[in-house]
């Protein structure tokens, strides 16, 4: 027989776990919920239902496993029937001298331990393991595999291109070959579909009838096809293992990072998971280590910007800032700029939070909270390094923003980023922080602000006739509609249907020079500050995406959407 709610709540009293204040204070949660008290317990973080299986084994003699990180062969889970499993709510963990052991999320059901030694004619070995891992575990290792496997064969069929090696899996880094559950198949397969399809992230999202699968797709959410809905907690379960995250807690977000490889390439995920009123909603961040391999063409650098910017580069010290929303590239173009600059005689260190890619050469730093490695934390342990260049993911606070500003002033060149709409927005925003002006004066050397817009498909391309809205909305010349040449994308199978492939910076570089900073130091405003700069000759974001409309780069539609707070 099971143990009742006020037998289990006596042991974890006996052992100290909980006091009887404590189980009063959540009594009206279990009245209002409908559940017993040890499941208050739980709900309400008192104890943890590791906690509450560990205080149940000892009192029954019996040992504890933890099923969350576990990776159980296919030949222990064939030992024990689906049917038998998931009738008394069991998992094999290991077979070892014609004995099973056997996970029993209650020690004090014996009744299980026979029956299952009369069902299976051997040895039983009980393990005690959480109710909510084994429940995981259940649907992890014996959920409906024949869906599972119809599923995947026309995922396979619509999605795969047979013969060009696209959407080839290989075997999870860190697993065996032999591991081959349908969940994790289908799961993998996710991922090399979006690496196929040029993803950069894969965003799973569980709605109240069905599970929605989308990728990012150059900046576009793109639908794909969606698991049922009864998968959903199998689908969920097998990236948060992959992720190293913890499948018992759904009420927090979580954090981690995956790698698997895809077509024998090693591919990188961030993983982020959110709870949401219908399950955990997860999204994947494709890590695509070929951009630290872009040059500053492949980034949208026209001849003039790219020189005006490597020489900015080779300044011995100062701030140069990258700006704009998130999803800009931002972090993408700063990881090109080190690359330029990485050379055997210059020191590089990086303060990131979190490190996304890995550089050859450079120490990488990675910010956490949790242990207080916190950025100025950080930034001031770095300087004792006597490095020559400094790159900080974000500047966030004064205290950061001076600490960087100080270390350029004595001679380090630092790079970071802010999020500002425009680059002349981003000296203002710095003395809104708290910067004194004259210290951001003295010490900033270049701001740039930066969008991404979608390219035209080359193997789509053709010829295009700007509409009267687009002309008058970019103020278009006569001159440029009658001599520019105007193209879009059909759409074909090369680019999705979309017309567009990969993406590429517009930007807009303010330099500061003399004149630019006698006025930060009088504090005007960013208005101010932008007409000089136009005076000085800053294109803004939206001339530079004209001249990239023009150079046959992209459309004026794109540029329209992408620049739309654009004053020009």
């Amino acid at each position: 027989m099971p143990a009742s709610d006020d037998y289990i709540l006596e042991i974890i009293k006996d052992v100290g776990l909980v006091t009887d204040a404590q189980i009063e204070s959540v009594r009206l949660v279990a009245e209002s919920e409908g559940i017993g008290m040890v499941d208050a317990l739980v709900h309400e973080h008192v104890v943890s239902q590791m906690q509450v299986t560990q205080a149940l084994a000892a009192h029954a003699g019996m040992e504890t496993v933890s099923l969350q990180n576990l990776t159980i062969s296919q030949e222990v889970i064939d030992a024990v029937p689906k049917h038998i499993a998931k009738r008394y709510k069991v998992v094999p963990v290991f077979r070892h001298n014609g004995s099973i052991a056997i996970a029993i999320s209650d020690p004090t059901d014996l009744d299980i331990v026979d029956s299952l030694h009369y069902a299976l004619k051997c040895e039983i070995e009980p393990l005690v393991a959480p109710k909510e891992e084994i429940a995981e575990a259940l649907t992890r290792y014996y959920g409906d595999a024949e869906e599972v496997n119809k599923m995947m064969q026309e995922i396979t069929e619509s999605q795969i291109q047979v013969g060009d090696g696209a959407g080839t899996l290989d075997t999870p880094l860190g697993e065996e070959a032999g591991d081959d559950a349908p969940i994790i198949k289908l799961v993998h397969l996710m991922i090399a579909n979006a690496q196929r399809m040029r993803g950069s992230d894969i965003h799973i999202e569980p709605l109240e009838k069905r599970l929605r699968v989308r990728f990012r797709i150059d900046g576009e959410m793109t639908e794909v096809d969606n698991p049922p809905k009864r998968l959903q907690a199998s689908i969920i379960s097998r990236i948060k293992i992959m992720a190293n995250l913890s499948i018992a807690e759904k009420r927090l977000p979580q954090d981690g990072r995956i790698q698997v490889q895809v077509m024998g390439k090693d591919i990188d995920l961030r993983v982020s998971t959110i709870p949401s009123s219908h399950g955990e909603s997860i999204v994947m961040r494709i890590l695509d280590k070929g951009i630290l391999k872009l040059g500053m063409p492949e980034l949208g650098f026209l001849s003039d910007d790219q020189a005006t910017f490597e020489r900015l580069l080779s300044s011995p010290d100062g701030i140069i800032l990258v700006t704009g929303p998130t999803g800009s590239g931002k972090t993408t173009t700063l990881y090109a700029c080190l690359n330029i600059i990485n050379r055997p005689d210059r020191k590089i260190i990086t303060v990131e939070d979190p490190v996304e890619y890995q550089l050859a050469g450079i120490n990488q730093v990675a910010i956490s909270d949790a242990v207080g490695m916190t950025f100025p934390a950080a930034l001031r342990a770095m300087l004792r390094q006597a490095p020559n260049i400094i790159m900080l993911g974000e500047i966030r606070d004064v205290e950061t923003a001076t600490i960087a500003i100080n270390a350029s002033l004595t001679g380090h060149l630092v790079f970071s980023t802010l999020h500002t709409n425009d680059a002349p927005s981003a000296v203002t925003r710095m003395v809104d922080m708290g910067v004194k002006p004259f210290l951001v004066a003295s010490s900033v050397r270049a701001i740039m602000a930066q969008r991404l817009v979608r390219k035209i498909c080359p193997k789509c391309r053709t010829d295009y006739k700007p509409s009267e809205y687009e002309i008058s909305s970019l103020e278009l010349s006569e001159e440029s509609v009658r001599t520019g040449s105007f193209y879009k994308g059909e759409g074909c199978e090369n680019c999705n249907k979309t017309g567009y492939r990969g993406r590429a910076g517009i930007f807009e570089i303010f330099v500061l020079d003399d004149q630019v900073r006698k006025l930060v130091t009088e504090k005007v405003t960013a208005n101010v500050l932008r007409i000089k700069a136009r005076e000085l000759g800053m294109r803004t974001l939206r001339e530079d995406g004209i001249r990239k409309v023009l150079a046959g780069m992209t459309t004026p539609q794109e540029v329209i959407l992408t620049t739309m707070g654009d004053s020009h």
